[in-house]
């Protein structure tokens, strides 16, 4: 999985040193330029730590290799899409996770179908699955209450489960907008979280249905 969702900015409150930020967006910002011109099987570490103006060394200090720094960078990428947004997920409100859904939808169906994300596509998956499960495990962990299993369970199965829906509707021939499907992804997620998916589904887009005749 992810090599630690805490390098991100802004993740958990983590406080991260100004130094050790500046130098891996240094090396994610090479490796994503690189990654405009080249496959990325071809892309060395040592053509990353070039394209950075950093050596080897400082590269090992920071990644264990350069999949790592792939999965930091599109979990960058996907984290900068939900601030934009202004997603939350606190887990008092289920359909807040709609917000959540709503950015895996639209971030799986922008990923190009070339052969070259095709390799990049279970790095990829595995960088967007990370965020949203540590985002849900965050939201379930600030309220306690009974549950069939731990939050860390809950939280994966979730994560999961929204990814491969995204991914399955992103592959349609003829798809639905992000905004319609959305609501059958939420159908299936929210009795992971011991919700009535059809209840929670039918309350927010009666209340979506208001909001437009205000």
């Amino acid at each position: 999985m992810l090599e630690a969702i805490h390098n991100f900015e802004g993740d958990s409150g983590c406080r991260i040193d100004p130094r050790i930020r500046r130098t891996r967006h240094l090396l994610q910002q090479a490796l994503e330029k690189l990654l405009e011109a080249k496959d990325f099987e071809s892309i060395s570490v040592q053509d990353i730590t070039e394209a950075a103006t950093l050596n080897r060394a400082t590269f090992y200090d920071h990644y264990s290799d350069k999949f790592a720094l792939l999965e930091c960078l599109v979990a960058r990428q996907f984290l900068g899409l939900l601030a934009q947004r202004d997603v939350k997920f606190d887990g008092s409100c289920p359909s807040a996770l709609r917000g959540i859904v709503l950015g895996v939808c639209d971030y799986v169906a922008g990923i190009p179908g070339t052969e070259r994300q095709r390799q990049l596509e279970p790095h990829l998956e595995s960088a967007v699955v990370s965020v949203v499960r540590q985002m849900i495990l965050e939201g379930l962990r600030q309220h306690s209450a009974e549950r069939k299993a731990c939050p860390e369970m809950i939280a994966a199965t979730a994560a999961w489960a929204i990814y491969g829906a995204a991914k399955e509707w992103a592959r349609m021939p003829e798809r639905v907008p992000s905004e319609e499907i959305a609501d059958t992804i939420m159908g299936l997620a929210l009795p992971i979280f011991g919700v009535d998916g059809a209840a929670a589904v039918g309350h927010h887009q009666t209340i979506a249905r208001e909001s437009l005749h205000r």
